[in-house]
């Protein structure tokens, strides 16, 4: 198994544990995405992709309908994808998505959990160079193609690494400018998508001690307990 799939095995984020952060983030993507594409699934590839995660997360038919309304809502304010980038304790890289209406709020928060437990916000890009963009495909394998024959014909639409999780799905992992291609060949293909996302996968880890560990986990526990925050990615190695 690659460098990806460990990475994605071992970081459990506690927001997609909680049904009710899980809504609120896909419902947001939901949003933007109508927004950026309209709110035809057949001509929004990404919005059909959530879609279909909305119905396996079980979420209410209403509350995807009522993102898709936001959509359009002149009352509404626009939602925005921004990053963050900062070094936390002992020099942890962390980087930080985020889907707001707010920036001015949203930002003042995130420089705040920064400075509060020992870390500081960086500049926007300077953290790139440490994290990988990735698009992240979970599908549903097929009983007459291989994982070795599929990861052969994938590679023309700039797939990277295929491996299976614990359920037995599919893990496909192709470079983030890759995902409409990725998308179309499943689709095309008959694979049933289970999720498809975007990831930041570090090219570098940094081992610390399990009282730096501690100190660390406290700024990582309160930025993603923010509910503008979507993701959060950093380069601590994981417990030996």
């Amino acid at each position: 198994m690659g460098r990806a799939f460990e990475y994605r095995k071992a970081t459990k984020l506690k927001r997609w544990g909680n049904m009710a952060r899980v809504f609120t983030k896909l419902g947001k993507q939901i949003t933007i995405a109508v927004r950026e594409s309209g709110s035809d699934p057949d001509g929004n590839p990404r919005l059909r992709v959530l879609i279909q995660q909305a119905k396996k997360e079980n979420m209410p038919k209403e509350n995807v309908e009522r993102a898709i309304k936001k959509a359009f809502a002149k009352d509404e304010n626009d939602y925005k994808e921004l990053n963050y980038e900062g070094y936390g304790p002992h020099g942890i890289a962390i980087f930080v998505e985020t889907a707001t209406d707010n920036n001015t709020r949203t930002v003042a928060n995130i420089r705040s959990y920064f400075t509060r437990f020992g870390g500081s916000l960086g500049t926007t890009g300077c953290l790139q160079f440490l994290f990988d963009h990735k698009c992240v495909f979970n599908v549903c394998p097929k009983d007459n193609i291989s994982m070795d024959d599929m990861e052969l014909e994938l590679i023309d639409f700039g797939v990277e690494e295929i491996d299976k999780d614990d359920d037995g799905n599919l893990i496909i992992y192709g470079d983030f400018q890759s995902y409409s291609a990725i998308q179309k060949y499943l689709e095309d293909n008959g694979f049933d998508i289970n999720s498809a996302e975007f990831e930041r996968i570090p090219n570098d880890y940094k081992k610390v001690t399990e009282e730096q560990r501690a100190s660390i986990q406290k700024l990582l526990d309160k930025i993603e307990d923010d509910e503008d925050v979507q993701n959060v990615y950093h380069n601590m190695a994981e417990e030996d």
